[in-house]
């Protein structure tokens, strides 16, 4: 007997298969990254032509099989992409998805990940918020989500919780001014940029994008977050290569 499920969802990734059928990475609440078939999704009159499309965000009605899932009906609630007309925002919620699609694995609970992804794309359509921070913003509550995130709160070698203001990458956390000794001012991070870092790994997801940074506190939360993700993430994310330098610098 088919098994019908139904899942909220989000397109991550889409490609054609043989002439008429689409071959979908969907990441959902309820059964994490899954891959899915739309049977003549190509066709220009199909009823999958834009539920297919990455970042389609809505309910997703298959039957399950034994290695994949084959869709029956699409309600799409956001079509993202169709949203977005400034190129770089696009490239950058693309971005997003190959970073949720890195993390992703079948049969785990994926309601945090699909909510960041949600709430991340949509403030990308806010121009109150700059999308370099909406960008910082995703890719560290991404680590927290997964596990993976620094220290920022306390000292990594003594455990005190004030005058933090160096970050060391090999210990992977802030380090105290009584701990890391004399040190150029370059390299010290400031008060606001702690606290931001903090904000972000503690605060709810709908709590996330109610705040904004000064340009030269940003670029000090840029610059740890970067650094730590070239030395814990080896993929390399093709949508990046993609933005303009110039968007966030």
């Amino acid at each position: 007997m088919v098994e019908t499920v139904t899942a909220m969802g989000i397109v991550i990734s889409a490609m054609p298969m043989g002439e008429y059928d689409k071959r979908v990475v969907l990441l959902t609440k309820q059964f994490g990254k899954i891959t899915a078939f739309a049977r003549g999704a190509r066709r220009p009159t199909s009823q999958f032509l834009s539920g297919t499309q990455p970042m389609s965000f809505g309910e997703f009605t298959m039957y399950r099989g034994r290695n994949s899932y084959t869709i029956t009906n699409v309600k799409v609630t956001e079509y993202f992409g169709g949203e977005m007309t400034n190129i770089n925002k696009m490239y950058m919620g693309m971005y997003f998805l190959e970073m949720a699609d890195y993390y992703g694995r079948e049969n785990i609970d994926g309601t945090e990940t699909l909510k960041l992804i949600y709430l991340s794309l949509k403030a990308l359509q806010n121009d109150s918020i700059p999308d370099k921070l909406v960008k910082n913003i995703y890719e560290l509550k991404s680590l927290v989500i997964n596990g993976e995130y620094p220290n920022v709160f306390t000292c990594v070698n003594c455990g005190n919780n004030s005058e933090l203001d160096y970050f060391d990458l090999r210990k992977n956390g802030m380090i105290c001014s009584k701990c890391h000794g004399n040190l150029s001012k370059d390299k010290l991070v400031s008060q606001s940029a702690v606290y931001a870092l903090q904000y972000i790994i503690s605060s709810p997801l709908n709590k996330l994008y109610t705040f904004n940074v000064k340009d030269e506190v940003w670029q000090e939360i840029n610059g740890i977050i970067e650094r730590y993700l070239k030395e814990h993430i080896e993929k390399q994310f093709k949508t990046l290569e993609f933005l303009e330098i110039s968007y966030w610098k």
